[in-house]
């Protein structure tokens, strides 16, 4: 009998069994297998919080096969992610399955190598029900704040909308940010820069500090000239010179939210897309014989962990001591400090193989996962290299008893920063240079003293990395729901993107001020935090389940059934999105709207007038909407109006300019470059009612020609007739039904038009 693994994801399937060989089937789960039934709150809330699973509806055909292979395999290992929600997909499994304990084992591992895997089969254990109560928990407090809140929200914002635990703190973090920014004064303040000039004539500049050796600012504009005249004809005297050697120290590797900000604010990586892209890296990829086949390339991507193994740090000072010298190294194994309150179940996010350099295995990778990966590689190598060194030169400078400083730093030696540079945009300029030679009370003259006047800024708005880092520095949310919170916030329409910004949008505020005033609790970032601790306390053992469930829902019942009291009195209005897009029925300006596709304009008017409009992918409306153009000599059958080129749901297709007057409408035709055979118009490709593919003569209603198979210009070495390459094959057949020739052909001949579209 043969042992089945059972994994999350499809992708990872072949991986796994070219690293087990024959002995071993392996099949995917595809995510989780049971749930919550969308059709009801299925908690029990007054008997223990007892949760109702199904199977989720289109995976019985799946789950009938998994029952086959368990039933028939000697052992099955139950090998998801190493996390929260991977042992929980375990224990659904289990359920779901009907598993025999006696042969059902636990199997996690850290990066999808052959040596990993073969590690954890050799190292198997039981489902952790700790950390099965601690993902069950979240499910249902995010289930009762959903399922509980959304009704109220119904009545008394608009139907439709959804609220959502951890999703609603997120709006609120942005709505309180937006707020701040419009709130905000600007406050006025002045700096004043001397260039000056040294006794061998080299330029440089300094900056007003002060008065007597004591820092001050200039607030307005009379006490900068003030500076200003004093300094007019006195001269500068150096005070003192400060020389010193400074050192840079790299960052630690990734963990989950980093690597979502250095994706964000390098690459422009929004946090889903990172995560899809780390995903597809852990997984795995084929890189071909020459490096290894398909392995995975990072590690397990959903940690808040530095830690790095003793494996893993052998081989990256390996890779820098040949790659760099022994000078690159430092002098001790470099040790990272885990943040307070982080999980440290996995190490940091790292590349499996140090050694692997991303620029050997590009023509490998997508674009996006070169990228990542190379990001990825670069921050692990450079976090276990040499500090970087800095030459730094700062001189005190005083002027009628007026206190400037002047500064200039330049690299000494390159570290880490030769791999990887981690500051900010900005934060340190390592191209500004050193000071002239200064000497002590040397006197210099000013070539020029330039006051500036400043206004201080407002804080930014949030954009997708810096949001995930304020979420992690309060603890909300988890590594595994960073993306998650993201992306719901911004579908359920409480917040849009503005650039790379994130902005709250009316519906989000007037969601958010809500529920402060109703439910302070759930929007409370403590709270939020409390909670997140105490399913931290779930997953160690330390806490009961059902305890901490019965803490949060006794107080939120009161709050809830005190405000759909209030919501019997009350009624919140949200104006809608207006756009400047004119209704071409009855001249008002459209609306935006949300459908079961997404947004689209529709007329205020409704249901007087019933018009409405596609939007582009990003629902924006503040461009104008690409005017028709008239096709070149094209006219309407019906009226004789100008034919346009529109898109339907089925594609393009021309209509009379003068609808909805004259409904006239033409399918678009893709000439395929052969003749008809019957008449030599040329001929074409169009779709049937049912989506289908099928060949005709651009002369149609006339010329009855049509085809399934795909026409070409070849004829028949027997019947002279045209030649047909059949559908779905690669064979040529006449198109004479009395004729059997038929011949192979090759795959570039028979590439078809949708091919190429």
């Amino acid at each position: 009998m043969s042992n089945l693994v059972i994994i999350e994801s499809p992708t990872k399937a072949a991986n796994l069994k070219s690293y087990l060989g024959s002995g071993y089937k392996v099949m995917a789960s595809i995510g989780h297998v049971r749930d919550l039934p969308k059709s009801s709150l299925a908690v029990n809330t007054e008997h223990g919080f007892t949760p109702h699973f199904i199977n989720i509806r289109g995976k019985g055909d799946l789950i009938k096969e998994l029952q086959k292979e368990a039933k028939k395999a000697s052992t099955v290992y139950l090998a998801t992610d190493p996390d929260r929600e991977g042992e929980a997909i375990a224990w659904h499994l289990s359920a779901a399955l009907k598993l025999d304990p006696a042969k059902t084992k636990r199997i996690t591992f850290n990066e999808v190598t052959k040596p990993a895997v073969k590690a954890a089969i050799r190292h198997p254990r039981a489902i952790d029900m700790n950390l099965v109560n601690s993902q069950m928990a979240r499910r249902i407090l995010d289930r009762i704040v959903g399922y509980k809140l959304s009704p109220y929200l119904w009545k008394t914002v608009r139907s439709g909308i959804s609220a959502g635990r951890v999703q609603s703190v997120a709006t609120r973090i942005i709505v309180e940010r937006e707020e701040e920014i419009k709130n905000f004064v600007p406050k006025e303040y002045w700096t004043i820069t001397a260039t000056l000039k040294n006794s061998e004539g080299i330029l440089f500049t300094a900056r007003y500090y002060g008065k007597n050796g004591r820092k001050s600012e200039l607030g307005d504009e009379e006490s900068a000239m003030k500076v200003v005249s004093a300094t007019a004809s006195a001269p500068f005297e150096v005070v003192s010179i400060k020389k010193a050697l400074k050192t840079r120290q790299p960052a630690p590797p990734f963990t989950t939210s980093t690597l979502q900000q250095d994706a964000n604010r390098k690459l422009g990586f929004s946090s889903s897309r990172t995560m899809k892209v780390a995903q597809e890296l852990y997984e795995g990829v084929n890189l071909g014989a020459a490096n290894g086949g398909v392995s995975g390339l990072i590690t397990y991507m959903r940690t808040d962990s530095v830690r790095v193994s003793d494996e893993a740090y052998r081989s990256a000072t390996d890779y820098i001591r040949t790659a760099f010298g022994a000078e690159y190294l430092p002098r001790e194994r470099r040790h990272f400090k885990t943040k307070t309150g982080a999980q440290d179940a996995h190490e940091a996010i790292r590349p499996v193989n140090p050694a692997l350099h991303p620029d050997r295995i590009k023509a490998q990778l997508s674009a996006d996962q070169y990228k990542l990966y190379k990001l990825i590689w670069a921050r692990f190598i450079a976090s276990q290299m040499a500090a970087a060194g800095y030459d730094t030169v700062q001189a005190d400078l005083d002027c009628a008893s007026l206190r400037f400083k002047a500064a200039g730093s330049q690299i000494r030696f390159q570290g880490y920063l030769s791999v990887y540079e981690d500051a900010p945009e900005g934060e340190i300029d390592t191209a500004e240079g050193l000071l002239p030679e200064l000497r002590e009370k040397e006197r210099l003259l000013a070539e020029k003293v330039h006051p500036d006047r400043h206004f201080t800024e407002p804080p930014a708005r949030f954009n997708e990395g810096s949001l995930v880092k304020f979420l992690e520095e309060k603890g909300i949310g988890r590594p595994s729901t960073f993306a998650a919170i993201v992306t719901t916030i911004i579908q359920r329409g409480y917040v849009r993107h503005e650039g790379k910004s994130l902005v709250p949008t009316e519906l989000g505020v007037v969601t958010t001020r809500l529920m402060i005033e109703n439910f302070p609790d759930v929007v409370d970032y403590g709270f939020t935090a409390q909670m997140e601790e105490r399913l931290d306390d779930i997953a160690a053992g330390g806490k009961d389940m059902t305890a901490i469930l019965e803490d949060f829902y006794t107080p939120f019942e009161k709050s809830l059934t005190e405000a759909m009291e209030k919501a019997d009195r009350r009624t919140v209005s949200i104006e809608p999105e207006r756009t400047d897009i004119v209704c071409d029925k009855c001249g008002a300006l459209m609306i935006i709207k949300n459908g079961r596709f997404g947004k689209f304009a529709a007329c205020p008017n409704y249901p007087d007038c019933k018009n409405t409009k596609p939007l582009d992918k990003d629902g924006k409306t503040e461009k104008e909407q690409t005017p028709v153009q008239p096709v070149e000599g094209m006219t309407c059958e019906k009226c004789g109006g100008q034919m346009v080129l529109r898109s339907g749901r089925y594609g393009s297709f021309y209509a009379c300019i003068n609808y909805p007057k004259c409904t006239y409408t033409k399918q678009t035709q893709n000439k395929i470059g052969v003749p008809c055979p019957l008449c030599g118009k040329d001929l074409v490709s169009k779709r049937g009612r049912n989506k289908t593919l099928f060949y005709s003569c651009s002369g149609y209603p006339e010329c009855s020609f049509s085809s399934w198979d795909l026409p070409t210009n070849e004829r028949c070495p027997v019947c002279g007739d045209m030649l047909l390459i059949k559908k779905g094959k690669n064979v040529y057949v006449c198109r004479n039904k009395d004729c059997a020739y038929t011949a192979p052909c090759e795959q570039e001949q028979r590439k078809r038009p949708e091919d190429e579209q």
